[in-house]
This record gives structure tokens, sequence and C-alpha cells, in this order.
């Protein structure tokens, strides 16, 4: 049986002007999956893509990626991938953004100021990518381990001066132009009002199991999976991101087969959580799960051949980096500079028809300006 193990030591450092913390972890016998050779059959053509995913590992870095990397004995998907670059975060008033104004990015191709959810530097709602191009025929999703009022999913949806309106953001829902969406769960869709529930219930078939039969003939599907199925894989969740990223797709594909496409955004919502609270292991243990999900994506993207992935981060989280470890048994050594958000640009990762339009340094609201051209056929 494999272990985990995390240690952590807090120094300060300190100097005339502040005390920058550091924080010291490790996992041992980490859980090693083995990674998807992708065929790159329609990686890079010029032919327009169908369907656009986009996935964000929120807080993942570079240091994430490589504790990763090395965790999983120097190999993951993602690393696989030959088209890369590098994506600037900084939002419309802070050199540092927070996870709703990159989240406004990808989703509205616009900067904002931080905590603004699907609004514009000045107040006024911005069009997300699912209201865009619904206009086409061309159906959305949203998937996340975090709530689904998380500032990233909820950028795809709601139009809230603050993140923190919960119920705000809920009551958008309804509204929105989404066809599938899975993230929260059942004890939190609970405590929304009743008014919100019914009115989600209206507009979507809203299931706690995705073997429900209801689920399979559903024209639009919300799924809602238990505390600790959407939680942290350190407190029990198992394979929630990666099986519902495999039912998610496949979903969007027969709703559009007479359609024009799709366009679905996947979060790996915990790793920011865990780097956050600069705890090592679990923040590894997140980005091989959300790895895992990126697997599906590649694997839909090579039987499909018109769909076109993209991945990357809203933001860094942490100043995560490595400092040891032997890949060969699975465990790593790092550290944690901050528990707060940084401005470091972020890897982004693509494949698929015009992979190579990601390729080079660019900021989050041009990716989404760039999807956008790509699924309106401009």
């Amino acid at each position: 049986m494999k272990r985990i193990l995390v240690t952590a030591a807090a120094v300060l450092i300190c100097t005339s002007s502040f005390a920058q913390k550091i924080v010291k972890g490790e996992i041992e016998n980490a859980p090693q999956h083995e990674t998807y050779q992708p065929t790159f059959r329609s990686d890079g053509s010029k032919k327009a893509p169908k369907n656009i995913i986009l996935m964000i590992g929120d807080g993942t870095g570079l240091g994430q990626i490589a504790s990763g990397y090395y965790a999983n004995g120097g190999k993951l998907t993602v690393t696989n991938l030959k088209a890369w670059g590098w994506v600037t975060t900084q939002s419309a008033d802070d050199f540092t953004t927070d996870s709703a104004a990159s989240g406004t990015a990808y989703a509205c191709g616009i900067k904002t100021k931080n905590y603004t959810v699907g609004l514009d530097a000045d107040g006024n709602p911005a069009p997300n990518i699912p209201e865009i191009v619904s206009e086409k025929g061309i159906i959305s999703g949203v998937l996340s381990t975090d709530d689904l009022n998380g500032a990233t999913p909820a950028s795809f949806f709601a139009h809230q001066k603050n993140r923190g309106m919960t119920a705000e953001i809920w009551g958008d829902l309804p509204s929105s132009k989404l066809t599938f969406w899975s993230a929260g769960s059942q004890e939190q869709f609970a405590a929304q009002s009743a008014e919100t529930r019914a009115a989600i219930m209206e507009n979507f078939t809203v299931v706690k199991d995705l073997n429900d039969p209801v689920a399979a003939s559903a024209e639009r599907l919300g799924y809602l999976p238990t505390a600790v199925q959407s939680g942290y894989i350190k407190d029990g969740r198992t394979d929630y991101l990666p099986t519902t990223t495999r039912y998610a797709l496949r979903f969007l594909k027969e709703r559009c087969a007479r359609r024009k496409g799709f366009f679905i955004m996947i979060e790996g919502a915990r790793i920011d959580k865990a780097s956050h609270a600069n705890v090592y292991d679990s923040m590894v243990l997140e980005m091989l799960d959300f790895d895992q999900a990126i697997e599906e994506a590649i694997r839909f993207a090579d039987e499909d051949g018109e769909t076109l992935v993209i991945i990357s981060a809203d933001h860094e989280t942490g100043g995560a980096t490595l400092t040891g470890g032997d890949p060969a048994k699975g465990n790593v050594n790092g550290l944690f500079v901050s528990d707060w958000h940084t401005p470091s640009p972020v890897p982004i990762f693509a494949y698929g028809p015009h992979s190579q339009d990601f390729m080079g340094i660019q900021g989050n609201d041009e990716v989404a300006q760039k999807i956008i051209k790509l699924l309106l056929g401009k």
C-alpha cells in the first residue's frame, strides 16, 4: 500500500521591510499513473476546431507542474504535448490577479478588477464565451472541483460585482447558456433558496448520480456530487474529475451532433486551495488528478479529430518550487514562499487544430479572444 507523508517546517526570513514565510513539504510514494501519448494526427492542423476544451489548473504554475511531473516518475500527459507557451495574468487594477479577474479574462476576453465576476472594469456585464458562441448554435459546459459559485466557474455564466455574492451567482445559472454543469455539491445546492433551486430545476435536469437514467435523455444537465466527491483527494475524493470529464465530453458531443460544436471549461480547483494552505503533498495529489482529467480530454481530441484542448492556469499560488526528490520512488521535496497568489506567468499547453496559435507569450484575455475567433470561424 502506497504511503503518503507530509512534513512542514515554517521559517521566517526577516528583512528590514518584510517577513517572508518559507514552508517546506514532501510527498513520498506518490500514487503514480501511466500517461497518454497523443497521436498528434490533428495537432497543429489549420482547420478550425469544432469543439474547444479549456482546462484551468487553478493556482498552477511551473512549480506545481514540475512537482507532479517528478512525483509521477518524470512524466505527465500534459508534458507529452508539443505546443506550449506562457500566459500573463495581471488584472485591470492589480499586478497580482485573483481568480475572479483572471477567470473573467478567460471567460470574456477582457481585463477587469479583482473580485469581479463577468463584469468589465467599469462594472458593466461582459458577454462570456458560452453567451457569445450560443448565437451560432454552439453549446457549452462548466466542470470544477470547486463550488459552482467559485470565481473561475462562475465567470463562465454569472455577472456579479463581487465573487462573494454566492446567492446571486447561483441565481444567474437558470438564465445562463450552459448545457452541462457539474461543480459544488448536493449540500451546497440545498443551501440555496427554494426559488433559486426551482428555477435551476426548471431549466436543467439535476441529478446526484450520473447513472440516473434521466441523465441520458436530458437536454441540459446539472450533476451535483457529494461534498466528499468534490472535496480534496486527501479527504476521500476519488476519480470525480477525470470521470466527469469523460462523461461531460460525450454528453456535449451527443447534444451538438446536429449543431456546430461545443465549448467547455474544466477546472482543477484544489491545486490552488492546497497551495494557499501550503500543504505540499495535497497539492501534488491534486496536480496528478488534474493530469488524469487532461488525459481524458486529449484522448477525446484524438478520437474526435476536430477538438482543440487548451490547458493553463488563472494564476500561480504560493511560489512553489522543488528542492529535491527521487522520481523513481515517487518522492519529491518542495517548498512554498507565500500563501497567496504570485504575478508569475503561467504555462499554457495546447493540442489539436490551431494549437500553434497558443505558443509564445500572451495575456489571459488574449487566450479567450483566440478561442472566440476560432469557434466563430473568424
